[in-house]
């Protein structure tokens, strides 16, 4: 399993430790991931992603995991959280049909 966020595609970066000597030394900057449950409204059901830490507050200041990401743009998306978004996007288009 790859150290990716499964909504913004946030990964693993390199850079170096600099000491006061200024020497160099590589390291890398992890993202602070955590697994995590996602209630879906649309498809009425939870979602099971492993998202880092800044995904998860953007996902609740947007107003949840459909809201998020049907605001996302889709040349921003991962994979499978475009997957998701047509998922959730059919699901909203059924609702909305279903009420109409």
């Amino acid at each position: 399993m790859s150290r990716t966020c499964e909504l913004t595609g946030k990964s693993v970066m390199s850079g170096n430790n600099r000491s006061h000597a200024e020497n160099k030394t590589k390291r890398v900057f992890r993202p602070n991931l955590i697994r995590t449950s996602l209630f879906s409204d649309a498809l009425g059901e939870t979602v099971r992603l492993r998202v880092s830490a800044n995904g998860l507050r953007t996902v609740e200041k947007r107003g949840g995991i459909d809201a998020f990401l049907i605001t996302a743009r889709d040349n921003r998306l991962p994979e499978g959280a475009l997957r998701l978004k047509r998922r959730v996007e059919k699901a909203a288009a059924r609702k909305a049909a279903k009420e109409g």
